[in-house]
Parts: structure tokens; C-alpha cells; sequence
């Protein structure tokens, strides 16, 4: 063993020294980071509701209120204008400071001006709940007696954000998506299946557009929060104030710990890159030549070497990816921190499966980009087999927890259909399909490229470039008079080939140089022009091409409400073969609404008619009826009935009616619509302690 040797092995053991010193500082970095984002992840309903109001919804009260207060089944964000009360003709008569009840979150209370007149006054109000989605709705209520008002639709608030802002918003969202699917990916790649990579420009490339675009988009999402949550325009993106507003809610500390961790991510770029892709390849597994002639003991020593050599490069591919881990898993939680996954039901269950979710699918695009870029680059055929293998698991961690969410987020196998968010789901659930068809297209090219690879990397002989040379003459040489001597001794094939022992060392010089030529664009032939590379990199392109399209409904999903929630609203209206009714109601006149339901329970009153009358059918109160009926046409008590009135087109509501009971089966009570439109109404039945259904019917309203 050498001083040279010795030295080179001290010097690695220092730089490995310092480089674990440099990750445990990042890993510190990182830990902090995620305590930040999960510190207020905590349970809850997924989207908030409103539960109560004082005054209570469509009452009405001897005298002016001082304040209108509110009160909701979780937590919600406040904004200046997050509740306002409009009297008939449509003026704010609030004092535009809304806050929470003695600092509770889940309140939101707003005082009324002095001297308000008699009337109906409309309450509408927007906040943004615990999941990061903005929510909205209004409510009325009288003081004295009820009375016409118009309301200007434009001041009613939803939950509705602004068309441009909402396509920007989404889009950054999507970006921010993939761009963390390529940097988790393309680094899980490099460390996991081709450290080699690490020296490529294009893979490098990929880590940087990963980055750059992740850093990108949060700033972008930061900017946009504030219009998208108060439905303004593009024009406030810019506004200081809103992002300050946003910084103050969960999804605002999610993306400043993602920022943070983006800075943090960025030395790992740098240690990865400069690590792996500076360090000299290990020795090959291969038996030394020169181990022929020697005792075991020279032998076992000279493994031992091999091994010390490799040595540096498995423990900096070990600190890499403990490093690469912790840092994405934090990523992972500035996502599923303040999104669906942090409220709802079983949360502590959520968090983690929702994290594997994301890291398994940024592990399977992101590995599929590097795969594109290394076909191209000479990626060898056992680290293709190696993603492969390694693309199997991550499949099938994105089924079981896929699985899982789209149980937690659905609720009921009708949700899947009924709701916008079981749609996209469905489409999401065939995009994947499609790409694991594809992904079974590219197996099989795998399997062909290892043959495909092993033939191309048998030596090449080549006696006849000896005769060619001898017929050509000076003429080759002075083609390849450009290439160096220094070629034939890094080219394993031409070394090989070269003429030993040649009388005339010019003319071994001069066939040396075709050799290496031979053999280097053999070699390049055979990394990127070989059909089988290029039958696989075409499949995996397709493979790509529709991964996109599945980050995009993804992102939509995320935008969406679940379907435990937006079922009731977004069901179809009645059952087949029902009367489709308020086709063509008019103001003035009295509608009826035929409702079959079915509890699916067993007692008497589980199934039957409600029948609901609204008069005048128009903008302001209306008197409404409801009658509930048996098969046979006979009235019935039930447990619980809840009516109310959703306006889906201006995400008002839903307005619920205080009934008041009137005989058997038989409720009477007011309903005030403050906007014309094509309104959804629900009856809720519960004929039981467990059975209880939702019909709904449409009702057009002053049209």
C-alpha cells in the first residue's frame, strides 16, 4: 500500500467529515422546518359550516341588533370584508371590522351601525376555512317584519373567486406540483439508481428547472392566496397587505416554510452534484488481470483496496439520501399540512398517507424524466432495471394510499358521480390507467435493452481495420489526424486491437487512432441511436406526457371540495321518472315540488313523497309549506326534516328554513331568496336514529 494511497484515503475521510457535518446541519434545518408546518395540523371537518347565526337565519327580531354573530364547526380566517349586512336596497350597514368572539377562531362576529330601519337585511359572509379553502355563503333575517329586498349581486359574496385569478392560482399550483416531482424525483434517482447521473449537464439541468420552477411557483401561489381567497383581480396580487394576510394563516406558514426549505434544498443540490458527480467511479466488480499470478493473501489485499476506494461513495449515497429523504418528506408537509389531508376524519392517519402519496408519485414522474435524459446519455441498461424494479413499489404505494383517500374523500360510492370531485377522480383514476399501460410497454423494452446492450458491449473485432488502413493510406490518417493518443489508452477496445510490437511505430500510432474513432462511435451508437433505447425512451415520453395530465387533475382535486361534502348540494335534482319541477315557475304564482325519498330504513316512514310549496316564487320572503307523505299518500312524522334553499351559481347558501310544525307531516315557515335565479331545494328526511337521506329538486326564482 503506497503513501500516495494513504493520503488519498485520509483526504477522503476528512472531506467525508465535513460533508456529514454540512448535512447534519441541513438535517437540523429540515426537522425545524417540519415542526413548523405540522405544528398546527390538527383535526377537523373538512371545509367549515356554518352552525349557528344571532340573529338565528330568516327570524325575525323586535328590535336593531348591535352586532351580527356567527359561529362555524371549525376555525376560519378573517378578512376586512369577510362578513357584511345589507339592508333592502342593498347598502352595507356594518361597520367593516369583522373579528372572532373573545379569539375564537371557529366565530365572526361584525357590529351594525346606529339607526338601522325596519326590513329584511341580507348577511353575506366569506372566509377561508381550516383546509385553506375559501368558503362562503349569506343568510337573512328581519327586524320589525319582513319586507322586499334587492340585493345588487354584485355585493353578495362567495365562496367564487375571480376567473383570471383562479386559472393563475391553479396553474401556479400545478407547476409547483410537477416542479416537485422532478426535484424530489430526478434526486432519488441519482442517488438511488444512477450516481453516475450526478456528472451529466442534462441531469443536472433537471434538478435546476425543478428547482428554480418550485421556487417559482410558491412566490407565485404566495402572491395570488390574497385575490383568490377575497375574489378580487390580478391587480391585487401585488398588494403587500394581502400577502402579510396570507403569511398569517396556515397555508401562508406552509408556503414560507416550503421557501425556507427551497434555501435549504438548494446546498443539497450542491452537495449532491458536487459529491456524486466529481467523484471518481468505483472499480468495476470485474476480476484484475493481474490477480492471476498472485497468492491469496496479494489478492484479498488488493480487494480490500477495491472496496476502500468505494467506500466514499456509498457513505456520501447514504448521507445524500437520509439528507434528500428528511428534505422531501418536509416538502411533502408544506402540501398535505393545510390542505384536505389536515382536516377531516382520521387525521393522524391522513398526514403520513397523504406525505407517501405525494413522495411515491414524485418518485415515479421525476424518475421518469431522469430515465428520458439518461437514454440519451448512456444510462446503463441495470440502472434501467433498477427503476424499474423501483417504479413497482412506488406503484403500488400510490394505489393503497390512493385507495384510502379516495375513501376518506368520498364518502359513498354515489359521491363518484354526483360530485364534481368523484368526476375528477374518476378521470384522475383513467389517467393512471393509461399510464400504467404505457409503463407495461416500457417493462417490456427494458427487458429487450439489457440484451440489446449486452451484445453491443461485446468487443468488437476489427482485423479488417488493419487492411483497410493499408489500402487507404495516408488518406485515414489525415481524416483522424485531429484525435489524440491519449483516446486509445482510455478505450478499452482499441488498446485492445491495437497492433503490438509493429516495426513501424508511426504506422501503429496511425491505426491506433482509427480503432479509437471505431470504437467511440460504436460506443455513442450504442447509448442513443440503438432501436431498442429508442423504442423505450419513445414509451416513456408517452408515460410523461400523461403523468402531466394527471398533476393537473390532481391539482383541480385539491381545489375541489370532497365529496362527503359537496354531495347534498351537487346531487341530481329528484329521482327518474319524478316531475321535473319549476321548469317554468314565475313570480307571483304558487310552485310545487313533488320530492320522492327513500331513507333506506325499514320502518314506515323511510320512504314516501315530500311535497313543497313555495309562493310567490320570487327575490324576498317567501311562504313555504312541506308535507310528507307515505306510499299510499298518507301523512307521516319523521324524526328530523331539514329544508333549505343553494343558489349553486353564486355559491349562496344553503339558506336554511325554520319550520314550524302544523299537524302530522306537516310544516309550515319562510324562506327568504335574496337574488333571482335557478335555486336548488333540499329536504333532508331522517326516519331513524341511522337512516336519513337528502332529496333536492330545482326551483327557478324570479325568472
Amino acid at each position: 500500500m503506497t503513501a500516495d494511497g494513504a493520503v488519498t484515503r485520509r483526504g477522503a475521510q476528512v472531506s467525508t467529515v465535513v460533508d456529514r457535518r454540512r448535512l447534519g446541519a441541513l438535517l437540523a434545518v429540515l426537522v425545524a422546518a417540519l415542526a413548523l408546518v405540522l405544528g398546527g395540523a390538527t383535526a377537523a371537518s373538512a371545509h367549515a359550516t356554518l352552525e349557528s347565526t344571532d340573529p338565528a337565519q330568516g327570524s325575525v327580531v323586535p328590535t336593531a341588533p348591535a352586532a351580527v354573530t356567527l359561529s362555524f364547526s371549525e376555525g376560519v380566517s378573517l378578512s376586512a370584508d369577510s362578513v357584511r349586512v345589507l339592508d333592502p336596497r342593498g347598502t352595507a350597514v356594518d361597520d367593516g371590522k369583522p373579528e372572532h368572539v373573545d379569539g375564537k377562531a371557529s366565530t365572526a362576529r361584525v357590529a351594525l351601525r346606529q339607526g338601522i330601519e325596519n326590513g329584511t337585511y341580507t348577511v353575506a359572509w366569506r372566509a377561508v376555512s381550516e383546509d385553506s379553502h375559501p368558503i362562503g355563503g349569506a343568510f337573512t333575517f328581519s327586524i320589525g317584519a319582513a319586507s322586499d329586498t334587492s340585493v345588487n349581486a354584485a355585493a353578495v359574496q362567495g365562496a367564487k373567486a375571480d376567473g383570471a385569478v383562479a386559472f393563475a392560482y391553479g396553474t401556479a399550483r400545478t407547476v409547483a406540483y410537477g416542479a416537485f416531482a422532478l426535484l424530489a424525483g430526478a434526486a432519488a434517482f441519482v442517488i438511488v439508481v444512477w450516481p453516475g447521473g450526478a456528472a451529466v449537464r442534462g441531469v443536472q439541468r433537471l434538478l435546476m428547472t425543478g428547482w428554480v420552477a418550485l421556487l417559482l411557483s410558491t412566490v407565485a401561489v404566495l402572491m395570488l392566496r390574497g385575490p383568490y381567497e377575497r375574489g378580487t383581480g390580478l391587480g391585487q396580487a401585488f398588494d403587500l397587505s394581502l400577502v402579510r394576510a396570507t403569511l398569517d394563516e396556515r397555508i401562508g406558514t406552509a408556503l414560507a416554510a416550503r421557501l425556507l426549505l427551497l434555501a435549504a434544498a438548494g446546498v443539497f443540490l450542491s452537495l449532491l452534484v458536487g459529491q456524486l458527480g466529481l467523484q471518481p467511479k468505483p472499480a468495476a466488480a470485474t476480476p484484475d488481470p493481474d490477480d492471476a499470478g498472485i497468492d491469496e493473501e496479494e489478492a484479498e489485499l488488493r480487494r480490500l483496496e477495491r472496496a476502500a476506494a468505494e467506500r466514499p461513495q456509498r457513505d456520501t449515497r447514504l448521507g445524500l439520501g437520509l439528507a434528500g429523504l428528511a428534505l422531501a418528506l418536509a416538502l411533502t408537509a408544506t402540501w398535505v399540512g393545510a390542505d384536505h389531508s389536515s382536516v377531516g376524519i382520521q387525521v393522524p392517519l391522513a398526514l403520513p398517507l397523504a406525505a407517501l402519496h405525494l413522495l411515491a408519485m414524485a418518485g415515479w414522474l421525476g424518475g421518469l424524466a431522469v430515465l428520458v435524459t439518461g437514454l440519451r446519455h448512456g444510462l446503463p441498461a441495470a440502472a434501467v432495471e433498477r427503476f424499474s424494479k423501483l417504479a413497482f413499489w412506488l406503484v403500488a404505494v400510490l394505489a393503497g394510499t390512493g385507495v384510502y383517500q379516495s375513501w376518506r374523500g368520498l364518502g359513498s360510492w354515489g359521491a363518484l358521480v354526483d360530485t364534481a370531485y368523484g368526476r375528477l377522480l374518476l378521470i384522475k383514476v383513467g389517467c393512471v390507467a393509461a399510464m400504467l399501460g404505457v409503463a407495461w410497454i416500457s417493462r417490456a423494452w427494458t427487458a429487450r435493452l439489457r440484451t440489446a446492450d449486452e451484445a453491443a458491449a461485446a468487443p468488437v473485432a476489427v482485423p479488417a481495420l488493419a487492411v483497410a488502413g493499408e489500402e487507404t493510406g495516408g488518406e485515414t490518417g489525415t481524416e483522424t489526424g485531429g484525435e489524440t493518443g491519449t483516446e486509445t489508452a482510455a478505450d478499452p477496445v482499441a488498446a485492445e486491437d491495437a497492433p503490438a510490437g509493429d516495426a513501424d511505430p508511426e504506422r501503429a500510432a496511425q491505426l491506433a487512432r482509427q480503432q479509437a474513432v471505431r470504437a467511440r462511435a460504436h460506443r455513442q451508437s450504442t447509448a442513443e441511436g440503438s432501436p431498442v433505447r429508442a423504442g423505450l425512451r419513445r414509451s416513456v415520453l408517452v408515460e410523461t406526457a400523461v403523468a402531466v395530465l394527471v398533476l393537473v387533475v390532481t391539482t383541480m382535486l385539491t381545489n375541489s371540495p370532497p365529496g362527503r361534502v359537496a354531495q347534498a348540494i351537487a346531487a341530481q335534482p329528484g329521482a327518474a321518472g319524478a316531475p321535473v319541477a319549476g321548469a317554468s315557475a314565475a313570480p307571483g304564482r304558487t310552485q310545487e315540488l313533488k320530492l320522492p325519498y327513500d331513507t333506506g330504513g325499514r320502518t314506515p316512514n323511510a320512504k314516501g313523497t315530500a311535497l313543497v310549496t313555495v309562493n310567490p316564487v320570487g327575490t324576498g320572503p317567501n311562504a313555504v309549506t312541506l308535507r310528507l307523505t307515505d306510499a299510499a299518500g298518507q301523512p307521516v312524522e319523521v324524526p328530523e326534516v331539514q329544508l333549505a334553499f343553494t343558489l349553486p351559481d353564486r355559491d349562496l347558501g344553503p339558506l336554511p328554513v325554520t319550520l314550524q310544525a302544523e299537524g302530522t307531516g306537516a310544516w309550515n315557515g319562510t324562506a327568504q331568496l335574496p337574488l333571482a335565479g335557478e335555486w336548488v331545494v333540499s329536504v333532508t328526511v331522517r326516519s331513524s336514529d341511522f337512516d336519513q337521506v337528502t332529496a333536492t329538486q330545482q326551483l327557478k326564482v324570479g325568472q
